[in-house]
């Protein structure tokens, strides 16, 4: 798959070949559901669990007598009502860690890339240089590309940092470098963004 590459201030500077094994793959809903779901789980935290009347590290000897004291008739200390008793119906520690192969994550990584190329929604750069580190300039050169409502820009090993700079009071733009590229964030742009870097770095990881 061939697709133009553009920079941010001077137009188009040529074409990359897209991996066909990585940009061509037919999508499937139920892979990218699972990776989805998946990632979404695993990004869950648990909640802190309460002690309960089981937890409690207190004495078990009935306190008071069965009858004649004018009170209920209680087993021990740790029931719920007291102070310092076992919490009732507290949190309890719950496991969100789900798993999934690996090789039906990085499938659904590929659809989630070959769904955007073939929409017409991946936009390859040359790079991210820019001029001044200022989100006025850059915001209007980006206004030029025509990315959509939102878009997610995924750069090389590391991140350029006039670019990060300028792009960091942009609500819609969201910069990952290529290691933290995933299929949420892919499918939830509108636009994906993939510099020359990123592009090797990307077919490289299922190439490797």
């Amino acid at each position: 798959m061939k697709v133009q590459v553009q920079t941010l201030g001077a137009g188009a500077s040529g074409d990359i070949d897209l991996n066909d094994d990585v940009f061509g793959v037919e999508p499937r809903a139920d892979i990218l559901h699972r990776v989805v779901t998946w990632q979404l789980e695993k990004r869950r935290g648990t909640a802190r669990a309460a002690r309960e009347r089981s937890d409690v590290a207190r004495t078990g000897k009935k306190f008071g007598r069965q009858k004649g004291g004018g009170t209920a008739r209680h087993g021990d200390r740790r029931a719920p009502i007291f102070i310092g008793g076992g919490k009732a119906h507290g949190p309890r520690v719950r496991d969100f860690n789900p798993s999934l192969n690996k090789k039906v994550r990085a499938l659904g990584l590929k659809m989630a890339l070959s769904t955007k190329a073939r929409d017409g929604k991946l936009v390859v750069m040359e790079n991210l240089d820019v001029s001044e580190a200022k989100t006025k300039t850059l915001k209007e050169q980006l206004g030029n590309l025509g990315f959509g409502k939102t878009a997610l820009v995924i750069d090389g090993d590391a991140l350029n940092v006039g670019f990060a700079l300028a792009s960091s009071n942009l609500r819609e733009i969201n910069l990952l470098p290529a290691v933290g590229a995933n299929v949420y964030d892919i499918l939830k742009a509108d636009t994906l963004v993939l510099t020359r870097a990123a592009v090797e770095k990307l077919e490289a990881r299922f190439n490797g």
